[in-house]
């Protein structure tokens, strides 16, 4: 039976194609780029064929040429399966070495597709112009899988658009040529498992010209002040910048569909404006409208000007004129901000409110047109989400855009537009990358991380930011975690004591600094326990332990997990942002339950008993993890006290359900009015009302010398010394230096993950210095060899500079393609150095990786975590320049079997313990028993008399006698007190402290 109708539908189909394919008499013959018949092959650059990609290794389609007998043209077509958890697809791109192709003759491109009617979009991308076709323009458009069966997909080039969200080589000219193509691509569907296949791919019509010439205005919202007059400029464009060969008209006229009143708030116009034969690209015109007082306080008011284009592509939309709003309480920035916020709120309709808790990816929005339509409250960039190019100004630009278009809005609520700087200004090329929070933790110097802190806001708040979803207040109990390096540690003393970054981002507690042009919003996330998640729980993809579950009592919650909050609010964090992971408090009865369902913890904890008034926003898609409908997803998470969801891609579902939620009074309007009250009162607090685009006076500074000089501090103080026999470290200038290992002199290993791109990646990604730039500047001779192939013979000592590739979040989770073992490349390089002659080796990585046998051959071990793009920093510590000074932040493990290993543990021997952290100091405390005893009971005093300083100043002291005795005789009873003895001293018991270190120098 199936093969019946198989057959049915083949010879159907056959009798169609002649209809389907014909063509006018005056249209070119079609050209075809794939018919999939074997003349393309799989292959990739420099040569030409179709090649396939994706996210992750999981990610890219399977492919294969199919022979079938309904095919639409020959015998085979392109088939292929997928399934897709980030993103994928495939692409045929022209030989490199051969000339572009010209397509201009054409009206588009066409092919057929076999339909399985699920619904989902398909982008297919077109490649413009640049040197080949991975670095040329992408230009995109999709279609809908709304139908089974073959059928022919037709795409005039007037469909394309800039791609906006991600260009792999910045702005070319943003001009579709259509004279120097490369080929195409198809981004399948995610979260379907499937099949597809096409045939059949070519360029038919013949071509529009509108797609020579088209009339662009100056910005698609025109704000002014009411009695004030707008000017739209009209510009005239050309492909190749030639002049146009027929006239070109554009026929305007204010219309009475906007809110203004014609007559009452603004003088209607009409007229022609006129573009001869000849006239050259660019040329431009200028309409005017003049709006009229009334002397009357309202909202803002629009007035649409109507442009008819003859002879040439009209602009995408109408452009608006917008009379301000004006004269209204919450405008006046005299009035305390509660009053402004409770007079807008009650001057706003429930769309409007809806909106303000939607937050969507600048991606997604494309032109922006959907801010005002869905009058959304927020956008973010997430990790790689970058204008092109991606300089300062570029981000500064972007964001004014969207601005102006909140601006034609009824109240002109602007935007606040979120980022990730989770070390630096991550995002953008030339920022100062910081140490990651694990080389924060590991300086434990609060002062530091405050101004780490204050870097990273100038920098942000100079390309038009204002919000920052940092810092991390995770307490990493388990170094399988993928996102260990964003914690400042195991232990929640020791992220308590590094929130003074809060107070470098933010300013003052109360948040009287947030309107200055050198601070953020900040986030304390993840809310609550992300930390702390078991092996083995997550459910999510391929990951192991990111997003898992965290089981706990109440007593280790509140211990471990909670108390950095309670630092946040008191230091005034303005946001929150609730875990994907899921929170099991043992005894409760309760079970598994997402943090984002959780109203006991987010209502009840935060905002209830801590006190938080600032607003909750979701982690990326969240709530899309809740059991349920979508319609609960959205009722659970807002009722959980969720104030704003980032949706990035999802905003009109959320908007419209949220909407209809509360319709049905299944949400009720005083909670939509708190999250919406939370979230103005940030905004009026960072001074966007008044001051809603980028204030780019500080751009200068970014990545300038000084602010680079914070972060080579930082660098530097982050380098923990695990071992030093004989004193190998500092290096001498006038010795001769043998540098090898993978992370030597890779820039892009060296900062990690959430580099320019949200999984960061190896190589020459940012400017910056490497490890090898910084020795090279202290040393007097030095060879570099990757991989240790060079001679071996002569040198002084070796320095072997190894440790991870970058990843961020589940991706890089132990078990998910990632271990804690050293690369093959590198044990080799360790192996090869360090039997020809002494030397350090240091470990460039996010968390502990497992030495293993090999430390007794190694004379000097540095954890040098993820230093940033500051090399300069670790060369000062391995010269001399500064003194190494840094603790480990985590517990260094003898073995994976150990995992977790914590500070505090009943059963704790671990390689190097928490705390651990050698000196190169040139006056090193020496002494004995009494000595210690004496420096305990000096702690005592010093902690009873509230003398911080003195206390800390002498537990350190007692650290560095025990350590100095210690050596490298690590046993189970002196690492377990000594650990302690530094959480104790993060609590402010000195005395405590130093009576623990005292046992570990009696057990040594």
């Amino acid at each position: 039976m199936r093969r019946t109708a198989l057959l049915v539908s083949a010879a159907l189909l056959t009798g169609l194609l002649p209809w389907a394919t014909a063509r006018a008499a005056d249209d070119p013959a079609p050209v075809p780029v794939d018919r999939f018949e074997g003349e393309v092959p799989f292959a990739s650059q420099p040569a030409e064929g179709i090649f396939t990609w994706g996210g992750d290794s999981d990610d890219p389609p399977a492919l294969r040429l199919a022979a079938r007998p309904d095919a639409p043209e020959g015998e085979k077509v392109l088939a292929g399966s997928y399934d897709i958890s980030g993103y994928g697809g495939l692409t045929h791109d022209y030989a490199a070495t051969q000339p572009a192709h010209d397509w201009s003759a054409h009206k588009g491109i066409r092919f057929w597709w076999d339909g399985r009617g699920n619904g989902k979009k398909t982008a297919f991308e077109i490649k413009d112009g640049g040197a080949n076709g991975e670095a040329s323009e992408l230009w995109t458009t999709s279609f809908t899988d709304d139908f089974t069966g073959w059928k022919q997909i037709e795409i005039p080039f007037t469909d394309f658009t800039y791609r906006t969200d991600y260009q792999p080589v910045g702005g070319i000219d943003h001009v579709l040529g259509l004279t120097q193509m490369w080929g195409y691509s198809v981004t399948l569907p995610t979260g379907v498992k499937g099949t597809f296949a096409m045939d059949d791919v070519e360029l038919y019509g013949k071509a529009d010209p509108s797609l020579r010439a088209s009339v662009t205005t100056d910005s698609a919202v025109h704000p002014v002040k009411e009695g004030g007059t707008a000017t739209v400029r009209v510009t005239l464009s050309t492909t190749g910048a030639t002049p146009v060969d027929e006239p070109v008209t554009v026929t305007y006229e204010t219309t009475a569909t906007g809110t203004a009143t014609p007559g009452k708030d603004y003088t209607p116009v009409s007229g022609t404006l006129t573009f001869p034969a000849g006239t050259a690209s660019g040329a431009s015109r200028t309409i005017k409208v003049h709006t009229l007082k009334d002397r009357t306080a309202e909202s803002a008011e629009t007035i649409p000007l109507k442009l008819t284009v003859t002879g040439a592509k009209a602009p995408a939309e109408t452009p608006q004129i917008v009379v301000d709003a004006h004269g209204l309480p919450y405008l006046n920035s005299k009035l305390p901000v509660r009053k402004r916020v409770a007079d807008l709120v009650s001057r706003m309709s429930l769309a409007e409110k809806t909106g303000q808790m939607t937050q969507a990816e600048r991606g997604a929005v494309g032109n922006g047109g959907d801010i005002a339509a869905y009058d959304l409250g927020s956008l973010l960039s997430g990790g790689g989400s970058t204008p092109t190019p991606n300089t300062p100004g570029a981000w500064a630009k972007m964001i004014d855009a969207f601005q102006l278009r909140a601006q034609a809005t009824r109240f002109q609520i602007p935007l606040v537009y979120g980022v990730d700087a989770v070390h630096g200004h991550n995002n953008l090329v030339g920022a100062t990358i910081m140490p990651h929070n694990i080389g924060i933790g590991a300086t434990r110097d609060p002062r530091l991380a405050q101004r780490t802190g204050n870097v990273t806001a100038a920098e942000v708040r100079a390309t038009g930011i204002p919000w920052d979803f940092a810092p991390c207040l995770c307490v990493t109990r388990d170094e399988r975690w993928g996102r260990s390096y964003e914690s400042f540690g195991e232990d929640p003393a020791l992220v308590r004591s590094m929130e003074t970054m809060i107070q470098g981002l933010q300013g003052r507690a109360d948040g009287s600094d947030l309107d200055r042009n050198d601070k953020v919003l900040a986030t304390a996330k993840h809310f609550v326990g992300d930390g702390g998640t078991e092996y083995g729980s997550s459910t999510t993809g391929t990951y192991k332990i990111d997003q898992g579950v965290t089981k706990v009592t109440r007593q280790q919650l509140e211990a471990v997990h909670l108390s950095p909050y309670q630092t946040a609010v008191d230091r005034g964090i303005g946001t929150v942002m609730p875990s994907y992971s899921s929170l099991d408090i043992l005894g409760d009865g309760r079970g598994p339950v997402k943090m984002h369902a959780r109203a006991d913890m987010i209502n009840g904890v935060l905002k209830g008993r801590m006190g938080f008034d600032g607003f909750v926003i979701s982690d990326w898609n969240a709530i899309d993890q809740l059991p349920g409908d979508y319609a609960s997803h959205v009722r659970t998470s807002v009722d959980a006290g969720v104030d704003m969801m980032m949706v990035p891609y999802g905003y009109k579902d959320f908007a419209t359900t949220l909407t209809d939620e509360v319709k049905a009074g299944r949400i009720s309007e005083k909670r939509i009015d708190d999250a919406v009250s939370r979230i103005l009162t940030q905004k009026f607090r960072l001074g966007l009302f008044e001051h809603p685009y980028a204030d780019t006076t500080g751009a200068a500074k970014i990545g300038s010398p000084a602010h680079r000089a914070v972060a080579r501090q930082a660098a530097a103080e982050s380098q923990v010394l695990l071992k030093n026999s004989g004193g190998l470290l500092p290096l001498r200038k006038n010795q001769k230096v043998y540098v090898a290992g993978s992370n030597a002199d890779d820039i892009g290993d060296q900062t990690g993950g959430w580099t320019v791109t949200w999984q960061g990646s190896s190589g020459n990604i940012v400017p910056g210095t490497t490890i090898l730039d910084g020795m090279r500047r202290d040393a007097g001779t030095i060879t570099y060899s990757k991989d240790a192939s060079a001679p071996l013979t002569g040198y002084d000592v070796g320095v072997v500079v190894v440790g991870e590739t970058p990843y961020a979040e589940g991706v890089g989770d132990v078990g998910n393609g990632h271990d804690l073992q050293l690369s093959a490349a590198d044990q080799a390089a360790v192996d090869k150095v360090c039997a020809a002659m002494k030397c350090a080796v240091l470990i460039v990585s996010g968390r502990p990786q497992l030495i293993g046998d090999r430390l007794g051959k190694i004379d000097a071990l540095v954890a040098s975590w993820l230093p940033g793009t500051e090399g300069d920093g670790v060369a000062d510590v391995l010269y001399g320049r500064r003194p190494f000074t840094g603790q480990l932040p985590v517990t260094w493990p003898r073995s994976e079997a150990q995992l977790p290993i914590n500070v505090g543990d009943t059963s704790y021997d671990p390689q190097f313990p928490y705390g651990w952290g050698l000196t190169t100091l040139t006056k090193t405390p020496r002494g004995d028993t009494p000595t210690l005893r004496a420096l305990a009971a000096a702690a005592t005093v010093a902690e009873r008399t509230g003398a911080d300083e003195t206390g800390r100043r002498l537990v350190t002291k007692a650290r560095l006698i025990v350590q100095n005795q210690v050596g490298q005789r690590m046993t189970p009873a002196v690492a377990k007190p000594f650990a302690e003895a530094d959480h104790l001293l993060l609590t402010g018991r000195y005395g405590q402290a130093a009576r623990k270190l005292l046992e570990a120098y009696r057990a040594a």
